[in-house]
């Protein structure tokens, strides 16, 4: 008596090419650092220079965030087998995932703001205070 599941399951076998794609990742991993820390010693060099442009600084260190995202997101496709998986899946632990950074974002954007209006009365309108002498100096008149 043969016992069958009562649903098959999906499996995905993913095609292994060896040591050729650990070493594609070595070499790839390696070349996305070197261009970092070049741009890392590009803005210090430029922070130290005489005349620092802000707007250079921000460009590269916008790009040193766009490579260290891809190369986070090319470490999880590869060591942690995520570039393997069915798309579902990759989905279902990436949307939480961005989620949860978007929540950090609104509440820190929310806590800047608090403090702001926090700093300032709330927000409210400021109004003028009148002395008591002025009241009394008006009542008379």
């Amino acid at each position: 008596m043969s016992h069958q599941p009562i649903s098959p399951e999906i499996t995905y076998v993913p095609e292994h090419g060896g040591t050729k794609r650990i070493w594609k990742t070595f070499w790839l991993l390696t070349v996305v650092t070197i261009i970092e820390l070049g741009l890392g010693l590009a803005i210090y060099n430029i922070h130290e220079g005489p005349e620092p442009n802000a707007n250079l600084v921000l460009f590269f260190k916008g790009l040193m965030c766009i490579l260290t995202l891809a190369k986070a997101w090319y470490i999880v496709a590869v060591f942690m087998h995520l570039g393997d998986e069915l798309r579902s899946f990759v989905l279902s632990v990436v949307v939480p995932l961005l989620l949860l950074v978007w929540f950090i974002i609104a509440f820190l954007w929310d806590g800047d703001s608090w403090r702001d209006m926090k700093n300032t009365n709330g927000g409210s309108i400021k109004t003028e205070v009148v002395a008591p002498a002025a009241i009394e100096k008006g009542a008379k008149d």
